[in-house]
């Protein structure tokens, strides 16, 4: 994450204030995203970051979707090249019922990143074996996770973008699903979803995969227990630039939800915890932290979504391990643009509202070209 970035824009967003330095040149959400606010914050080389001041937090309006994508909306594309994904793709179509005919298998060369060329044959592949078919992916491997700059998901999502990684701190391509209330992405957006079953081994991905389907239906239930939601704002300022986004504190009882306001460098001993998003580098503690069936976790930083080893930063998969069931991470520098990262509201709320983890995710990234999504898709524990 590179330093001396300024913000360019005035932004009241969520009841917080941040002073403008300079002209705007953040992108507006698209019409569907009306009722979030823009998680806008566009960096200019060269400056310091403007403060960001908390003048009264405010819940953003984000409306029920009645519906979620499922097992039929869903393809999983295996790499026979690649054992730990013949393994985990089968486990997983097996484990969500996912129709034989909705399996891809292909052979892709198991690196990092793919080239341009390479890339364009998978998608020729996936497009010509699915066609309108499904709406979302479930890609079963470790690698690659990046197509040049962009990461695997966004490119196949999104398409591939060239011209960012010319300058990958510029304004990447607006995600027309942000915000929205589509329960067809493909259908109705171009864009079919996609996220990477990944952990650091067969066993990790299997329990991943068990977390998943264990979450389906279980929380947002009367009478039961409230889970936790852990928004921290940690000492190192720029990677917890989400602050601004963050709600009220406070339990929300019609969600059975229990939102914290942390201020730690790394929250420990933390139980029943739904959601942990936080800003640093490296995470401590992620050992004492008991997370519920279909949490949701991430860290605000560079190169999270580098699975390989993310230039000295903690990888995303670092969440998998302890137990998250879909996390989130840039693979190439993002540079200070908060609509590169999960808006945390609306994260929140689409998934209380009983959107899949790979909904929600989706929904809470405006431009989401160099993010890596990685967890078990259809996790829904507030699905009904």
């Amino acid at each position: 994450m590179r330093m001396g970035l300024a913000i360019g824009l005035f932004l009241l967003v969520g009841g917080v204030r941040a002073e403008p330095e300079a002209e705007p040149s953040g992108r507006a959400p698209s019409a569907a995203a009306a009722a979030l606010p823009s998680s806008a914050a566009s960096p200019s080389a060269g400056g310091s970051a403007a403060p960001l001041t908390p003048v009264g937090r405010r819940w953003a309006a984000v409306m029920k979707v009645n519906g979620r994508l499922h097992a039929t909306d869903l393809g999983v594309v295996i790499n026979v090249d690649d054992p730990y994904s013949v393994k985990v793709g089968e486990y997983y179509a097996k484990a969500r019922s996912i129709a034989r005919d909705r399996v891809l298998k292909i052979s892709l060369p198991v690196k990092a990143a793919l080239t341009r060329d390479e890339f364009e044959g998978l998608s020729k592949q996936v497009d010509a074996f699915y066609g309108n078919r499904v709406q979302g992916l479930a890609l079963a491997w470790r690698w690659p996770y990046a197509v040049d700059c962009n990461s695997i998901t966004g490119a196949l999502t999104m398409g591939y973008d060239a011209q960012l990684c010319k300058q990958t701190c510029s304004p990447s391509r607006a995600s027309r699903y942000f915000g929205s209330y589509t329960l067809q992405p493909y259908k109705d957006l171009g864009m079919r979803l996609s996220m990477l079953l990944a952990a650091r081994d067969v066993d990790q991905a299997i329990a991943l995969i068990d977390r998943g389907v264990k979450s389906d239906n279980t929380l947002g239930l009367r009478g039961a227990p409230a889970v936790n939601v852990h928004f921290v704002t940690t000492s190192d300022a720029l990677r917890s630039r989400r602050q601004v986004l963050f709600p009220p504190e406070g339990r929300v009882p019609a969600l059975g939800l229990d939102v914290h306001l942390d201020q730690t460098d790394a929250l420990r001993d933390a139980d029943r915890v739904l959601m942990y998003l936080t800003g640093k580098e490296r995470v401590e503690g992620l050992n004492t932290i008991e997370f519920v069936p279909g949490a949701l976790a991430d860290h605000l930083t560079s190169f999270g979504g580098m699975l390989d080893h993310a230039n000295g930063q903690m990888s995303a998969l670092s969440w998998i391990d302890a137990g998250a069931t879909a996390t989130y991470g840039t693979t190439s520098e993002p540079c200070a643009h908060l609509q590169k990262f999960p808006h945390p509201q609306a994260l929140l709320l689409f998934y209380a509202g009983g959107a899949t983890a790979l909904e929600a995710y989706w929904k809470s990234v405006q431009w989401p070209q160099q993010g890596l999504f990685i967890g078990e898709p259809l996790a829904a524990p507030f699905g009904r």
